[in-house]
């Protein structure tokens, strides 16, 4: 689900990130390739303070001047995953076990290719999830990207 850019990224801050004591979710980048915009979701137990965001600002810039992945400018945004949190690594689909998600997938699976259920399970490496019309079995290694169904109870 990671561009090899993005991938090689993930491989650099992970270490980092967990001296830091939080989790690299997702890297996305994004817009022009002169001009990149360069979004890294972190999180945290508990989830992430304004100051995490803050020091992991600091530490990631540092880290992407001294890997310099883009030949000019770029803009570093760090964010939380928000309510509509992404969905890269197995862990993440077995800790949100029971809740909705939107699954895209590289190519098409019984002719769709977006889905949206409720995570009901891992079977080997297949995400199970419970749609409207029955459950699908979507491998990982299938998925161009997932996230999460936000839902804001009052």
């Amino acid at each position: 689900m990671l561009t090899a850019k993005e991938q090689k990224l993930l491989d650099a801050f992970t270490p980092r990130a967990a001296d830091e004591g939080i989790e690299i979710v997702h890297i996305e980048i994004a817009g022009a390739k002169k001009a990149p915009t360069v979004r890294v979701y972190i999180d945290a137990e508990g989830g992430i303070s304004f100051d995490e965001l803050s020091a992991a600002q600091a530490w990631i810039g540092q880290m992407m001047d001294g890997i310099d992945p883009f030949p000019g400018a770029y803009t570093l945004e760090i964010s939380s995953p928000g309510i509509d949190r992404p969905l890269r690594t197995r862990e993440h689909f077995e800790r949100f076990i029971g809740s909705r998600a939107h699954l895209r997938t590289k190519a098409p699976i019984d002719g769709r290719s977006s889905f949206k259920g409720a995570i009901a399970a891992l079977d080997g490496d297949d995400v199970l999830l419970a749609t409207d019309d029955g459950e699908v079995a979507i491998p990982l290694s299938d998925l161009k990207r997932a996230n999460l169904i936000g839902e804001v109870h009052f």
